[in-house]
């Protein structure tokens, strides 16, 4: 049997750490009479920490020095951080425990492939370091996706090819680089944001073994 990368993406997939960004990009966007909602938080999934400022001042029509820009970015991460410091396993999405420990019982490669630098943290606080056989993070690449680097990373580090991978992905960036990368992309979210992957579920609940065992073949 040809072997296969389960490759996930973390914020959104593993973990519910989008809230903690939130938090800490409205500490910001409130400092700056900005009004930064929900919604507007959603522009911002799957995007580097760079990119996601300027859209927030582009929202709020704000020009702003580099030396603004600068510490307004340590700001933020410094403040990501600090939500981060109480996390656990409770933080662990609703039916991901289930599926990781199914592929380990059926001696899968898994991999994490996330835009986030605080990966490896996370992991360690929420007990899940232990299920992943490699691990990518915004530390390892230069570009973001829809750039399919983080992904086919992954792959090489499991020797594995790219039409060998599926990838879990909340944001349409991550889909979008899967589908580029020639692997399998499954959407965890909703239909109507998520319609460019091949396959898509509402949250890890309703992903049966069944389903698994399918994609291992």
């Amino acid at each position: 049997m040809t072997s296969k990368a389960f490759i996930f993406d973390l914020d959104g997939v593993i973990v519910d750490t989008a809230k903690y960004h939130y938090f800490a990009w409205r500490k910001i966007a409130d400092q700056l009479g900005i009004d930064f909602t929900h919604e507007h938080n959603e522009l911002l999934k799957g995007v580097s920490r760079v990119r996601s400022l300027d859209i927030i001042l582009e929202l709020g029509k704000v020009d702003a020095s580099q030396e603004d820009k600068n510490k307004w970015l340590i700001q933020k991460n410094e403040d990501y951080l600090s939500y981060l410091v109480d996390m656990d396993a409770s933080e662990i999405l609703p039916g991901v425990l289930p599926i990781l420990k199914f592929l380990k019982e059926q001696n899968q490669l898994i991999a994490l492939g996330s835009a986030s630098k605080n990966a490896r943290p996370i992991l360690e606080k929420t007990g899940t370091l232990t299920f992943f056989d490699a691990i990518v993070d915004g530390n390892d690449v230069t570009n973001a996706k829809p750039d399919p680097e983080v992904f086919l990373i992954a792959a090489q580090l499991l020797n594995v090819k790219p039409e060998n991978a599926i990838v879990f992905e909340d944001s349409v960036a991550g889909i979008q680089a899967a589908n580029i990368g020639r692997m399998t992309s499954v959407g965890i979210g909703s239909k109507s944001t998520l319609h460019e992957a091949k396959y898509i579920f509402q949250d890890f609940t309703q992903i049966n073994t069944s389903f698994i065992e399918d994609l291992i073949r």
